[in-house]
């Protein structure tokens, strides 16, 4: 680790502070102003459809610029989409916050580039346990997110329009720790002949797309998981600061496993680690199945956050196999697009589900991602060992 890491750490944590709150209070804000029930969770859909549309945009504005004025950029966004929610709630506008949603998904956009660039500021044979460690900055956000949005909600009238605000400081903490970090110089342009391979050739990699497979399908089960929870609980006649613990919990279990899920993936493999966190999100749906006491939602959600981390931290190295650096811009954005797109989907169809069919069929429904998780995993391994032994 050095001072560039740690300050991208930092940064990953006022990250994930803004996603967690914004997890947190999206749906209930949503809820309390949608026209229908079923619309509660569309400014939690719109912060990731503002994140899949923003993709190409980024890697255009990272390609041209760097990646510390892009971050930049993108942290300035969150500032003023910070405002504009708490703008809406203060007018109780349902539209206006799903718009101000969709603008926070530019920053969102970004900051899922914060793992991409751990492995640049590191040396070659730390690239799995820089990514690691800085996706645990996260934790972080496990701390403050749940707390920030718990003290903050009754700052004024409008329940959470004092949590938005606070977003905006938050936004503003992660300009000052991007302005203190140090890139790589921009390389110099070059011509379509240097640039790589088309992404379309890039794409048909099996590493490739099982990488992209496991990212996406996992951030959209625990998406799908976590979206619904605080309206789940909330149905079952549990206070705010019960959900409020519960992702806390959540967020830990998806960070604190990053000061050693990097030595795991050097250890194992980074198949086999992958496979464990398929494990464990079966094992959090189980339990989450078993019951609706407040240890079983803990459990399930701490199991999910775990499960993710295995899944999400060992496709990103497993997708530096599939790149060569004078591509990386165009295979990530390929990667966060589709990550974008699948949590767009969930995020919908959580709050869909869970105000129509319930709790239950949720999580019967996320065995379907859960499961072609696996059989990706499980191909890409046969694939390699039939390689080797051809070989």
């Amino acid at each position: 680790m050095n001072k560039n890491l740690w300050l991208l750490a930092t940064a990953q944590g006022l990250f994930l502070t803004n996603n967690v709150v914004f997890i947190a209070i999206n749906g209930l804000v949503g809820l309390s102003l949608a026209p229908l029930g079923w619309m509660a969770t569309l400014p939690v859909m719109g912060y990731v459809v503002g994140g899949a549309l923003s993709t190409p945009l980024v890697a255009r504005t990272q390609s041209a610029f760097g990646r510390k004025v892009s971050f930049q950029i993108g942290l300035l966004v969150a500032f003023g989409s910070a405002l504009l929610c708490a703008y809406a709630a203060f007018n109780q506008n349902f539209w206006l916050l799903v718009t101000a949603t969709v603008i926070a998904g530019y920053y969102s956009a970004n900051g899922q580039l914060y793992r991409f660039a751990a492995a640049e500021l590191s040396a070659a044979d730390f690239r799995e346990k820089a990514v690691s460690l800085v996706l645990a900055g996260g934790l972080a956000g496990a701390v403050l997110g749940p707390n920030l949005a718990s003290r903050t909600r009754t700052w004024f009238d409008v329940p959470f329009a004092g949590a938005y605000l606070a977003l905006a400081v938050v936004a503003l903490l992660g300009v000052v720790a991007i302005s203190f970090m140090r890139f790589p110089p921009l390389p110099p342009r070059l011509s379509k002949a240097e640039s790589g391979r088309p992404l379309s050739v890039i794409m048909r990699q099996p590493v490739f797309i099982v990488a992209t497979a496991a990212a996406a399908l996992s951030y959209g089960v625990m998406n799908l998981l976590m979206a619904a929870t605080p309206l789940a609980m909330q149905v079952c006649g549990f206070p705010f600061d019960d959900a409020a613990l519960v992702l806390e919990w959540h967020v830990i279990g998806m960070f604190a496993p990053g000061f050693f899920t990097g030595h795991l993936i050097k250890r194992f493999g980074v198949l086999s680690i992958m496979g464990v966190g398929v494990v464990l999100n079966l094992v959090c749906i189980a339990i989450a199945l078993s019951g609706v006491d407040l240890h079983q939602f803990l459990i399930a959600l701490f199991l999910l956050g775990v499960g993710w981390n295995f899944l999400f931290t060992g496709s990103t190295t497993l997708s530096l196999q599939s790149y060569r650096p004078e591509e990386k811009d165009r295979a990530q954005a390929a990667i966060n697009f589709c990550v974008f797109a699948t949590m767009a989907v969930t995020s919908f169809a959580s709050g869909a589900l869970v105000t129509t069919q319930g709790w239950q069929l949720l999580n019967l429904g996320s065995l379907i991602p859960v499961a072609l998780t696996g059989a990706a995993i499980v191909w890409l391994a046969w694939a390699r060992r039939a390689a080797g032994r051809a070989a």
